[in-house]
């Protein structure tokens, strides 16, 4: 097999490991999508809250959500380095997402004044899709990193006498 050949299986395979972890997180995070807009909403009626405390109160039981489905599902496979790094930087990672997605609905709700039902789930959907660029990138270049290549190891090479010349005939003679 030629060297493009394998280094286009290479980049294949690394396509088709991408789509299926894109596959994974867009499964938990659509799973924590339903859980963030339900707790928002079921908050948003029970509660007298004001609309981005509400919207807080959400992200954080769907991040815990999250937590969950992308540990024990899409990353699983992921180095298990210390848990107490992986948390801290899902936490962190997670809290940065969060300003961005209650950002989007605090300057909606707030700046433009649009603070209808459907308004307010509108706005909170998009900082959603907003919020879930960082964190896709984030999660999976920091938090669950992919586990380092094994090393290949390294054979020493013996290296012996040249070849003894061969011994010269008359008919190599007569071409030279």
């Amino acid at each position: 097999m030629s060297t493009t050949g394998s280094a286009h299986d290479r980049t294949r395979g690394r396509l088709r490991r991408l789509i299926g972890e894109l596959a994974k997180f867009g499964t938990v995070g659509g799973l924590g999508v339903l859980v963030n807009l339900g707790a928002f909403n079921i908050c948003r009626a029970v509660t007298g809250l004001a609309v981005v405390r509400c919207s807080i109160i959400a992200t954080v039981v769907a991040i815990a959500f999250n937590y969950a489905g992308l540990r024990y599902f899409t990353y699983r496979d992921r180095e298990r380095g210390s848990r107490t790094r992986e948390l801290l930087l899902f936490a962190a990672f997670s809290a940065v997402g969060l300003v961005i997605e209650n950002g989007v609905l605090y300057v909606a709700t707030y700046a433009f004044d649009l603070n209808g039902p459907i308004q307010n789930n509108f706005w909170k959907f998009l900082g959603i899709g907003t919020a879930t660029l960082f964190r896709f990138w984030t999660y999976r270049s920091v938090v669950f990193k992919l586990p380092a290549p094994a090393e290949t190891p390294v054979i020493p090479v013996q290296r012996t006498a040249a070849p003894a010349p061969a011994p010269r005939t008359e008919q190599a003679e007569q071409v030279r």
